[in-house]
């Protein structure tokens, strides 16, 4: 399974100088419940957005060719698409964290999605990329619970492509022939 999982406010705003624009920890409480035991992908800036570096109990794989500054971080670094399809050739579940370019590149083969909607507008400077949600069907839906800690409305949205076409198996077998 290839998916993606974000937190998103109304404009689609996902991110504020590599960081989220906003403090909602029960999405960050479904982010570790959802990845824990998984393989996540991200780009350099996300994964320095980490406070602690490398996410526990997941198979973390950065996209970057700034390997020298990874050393030691407890990750895997892969320097282009080809590299990180080779790295999770054999993973059940992989989730793309971000930033914008590997939703990009990742699009054509995303067979889900986990998205945060949070019913405000932030401050910030990076936007999801455009998804057409008409490939895509809604198989879960819960609201957030809004109380001192998480102060927004907020619901946790998962979409499940509706072809077949370009799936993450088909295009393991494009790489792997």
């Amino acid at each position: 399974m290839l998916a993606f999982i974000w937190a998103e406010d109304q404009n689609h705003l996902i991110g504020q100088n590599g960081h989220l624009p906003w403090h909602l920890p029960s999405d960050l409480h479904y982010l570790k419940k959802t990845t824990l035991n998984t393989t996540i992908v991200m780009g350099y800036r996300t994964f320095r957005s980490f406070p602690n570096g490398a996410l526990p109990q997941r198979k973390n794989i950065v996209l970057t060719h700034q390997t020298e500054k990874l050393q030691g971080q407890n990750v895997l670094v892969a320097q282009n698409k080809a590299e990180i399809e080779r790295l999770i050739a054999n993973d059940q579940q992989v989730f793309i964290f971000g930033g914008r370019s590997l939703f990009e590149m990742f699009l054509p083969e995303v067979g889900y999605l986990y998205v945060t909607k949070i019913a405000h507008t932030f401050v910030g400077d990076t936007w999801m990329i455009p998804i057409d949600y008409q490939q895509f069907t809604l198989i879960d839906q819960k609201k957030g619970i809004v109380d001192d800690n998480n102060t927004f409305k907020h619901e946790f949205l998962v979409y499940r492509r509706l072809t077949n076409t370009n799936t993450r198996k088909e295009t393991l077998k494009l790489f792997q022939s």
